[in-house]
C-alpha cells in the first residue's frame, strides 16, 4: 500500500497531507526516511515525525466492516457541502478513501468541529434530533462583552421571523463569549449578535454533544472512539 494511503486509512490525515508530510521528510519506514511513492508492506514500521502510525484494523476482522466517522477541524474557507462542483468543498478537503458525508453544517466563514461519516443512516438519526444536542461555540466579537448582551441572548433572540431556543453564555475575554446552543439555525449566533450592535469576527465550534474538538490543529481530523459514538447516538447499539 502507498503509504499516503497507509498513514490516511490510520486516520492521522488525508493523503493530501501525508503527501506534505512525506515531502517535509517527516515519515519512515523501519527508520529509513522515505518519500512521496514509497510503499508500506505488510510489517512495517510507519512513523511520523518519530511516533508510530498504528494500521486500522485488517478488512478480514467483522469490526472492520463499522463505516467511517470522523471529527475534522474545519478551516475558514471550506464549504460544508457534498457537491464537488463547489471549490473548497469539505469532502475533496478530506480526501478521504470512504464516500462521506457531513454531519449538519458549519458555515464557510467559521471553523472549527464537524463530523463526518460514510454511515447515511446515522446523518439523518443525528440532524432528526439536532434541536436537543448540544453544540458549543467560542465567539470574538468586535466591541466589549457586556453582561446584558450576555443575558440577551441566553434568553433567545427573534431572528428571521422567529426565536431562537433558550440558551448558555459565558464571558471568557474582553471582546469574547462562550455559547452553547441546542439549534442549528443558518447563521444562527452571527444573527444573534446582530440584533444586540454585534459583529462576529471569529467563530470557533469545539464541541459536539459529547465530542470534543481538543488539540486538532485546523484542517486535520481523527476517528471518533467507540465511546464517542456511544455518547452520539446512546440507543444505538450497531455501528
Amino acid at each position: 500500500m502507498r503509504v499516503n494511503k497507509y498513514i490516511s486509512e490510520a486516520g492521522i490525515c488525508s493523503r493530501r497531507e501525508a503527501d506534505e508530510l512525506l515531502l517535509a521528510g517527516r515519515v519512515t519506514i523501519n527508520g529509513e526516511v522515505v518519500s512521496t511513492g514509497a510503499k508500506a508492506l505488510e510489517g512495517d514500521e510507519v512513523r511520523v515525525d518519530g511516533e508510530i502510525v498504528r494500521a486500522r484494523i485488517l478488512a478480514s476482522t467483522p469490526s472492520a466492516k463499522r463505516a467511517v466517522y470522523i471529527a475534522l477541524n474545519k478551516p475558514v474557507g471550506i464549504t460544508c457541502t457534498t457537491d464537488q462542483s463547489v471549490d473548497g468543498n469539505v469532502i475533496d478537503f478530506v480526501d478521504h478513501q470512504e464516500r462521506i458525508f457531513p454531519i449538519g453544517r458549519l458555515d464557510k466563514d467559521s471553523e472549527g468541529l464537524i463530523l463526518l461519516t460514510s454511515n447515511g443512516d446515522i446523518v439523518n438519526e443525528i440532524l432528526r434530533a439536532e434541536n436537543h444536542h448540544e453544540k458549543e461555540y467560542l465567539v470574538a466579537v468586535n466591541k466589549p462583552v457586556t453582561d446584558e448582551f450576555l443575558a440577551g441572548m441566553a434568553r433567545g433572540v427573534r431572528i428571521r421571523g422567529q426565536m431562537t431556543k433558550p440558551c448558555r453564555t459565558r464571558k471568557i475575554a474582553k471582546f469574547g463569549f462562550g455559547i452553547v446552543l441546542t439549534q442549528g439555525l443558518n447563521r444562527q449566533i452571527r444573527l444573534m449578535a446582530a440584533e444586540f450592535g454585534y459583529r462576529v469576527t471569529q467563530l470557533r465550534r469545539v464541541r459536539i454533544i459529547n465530542v470534543k474538538l481538543g488539540h486538532l490543529k485546523p484542517g486535520q481530523w481523527r476517528n471518533l472512539t467507540d465511546a464517542e459514538l456511544k455518547g452520539l447516538l446512546p440507543h444505538r447499539t450497531q455501528w
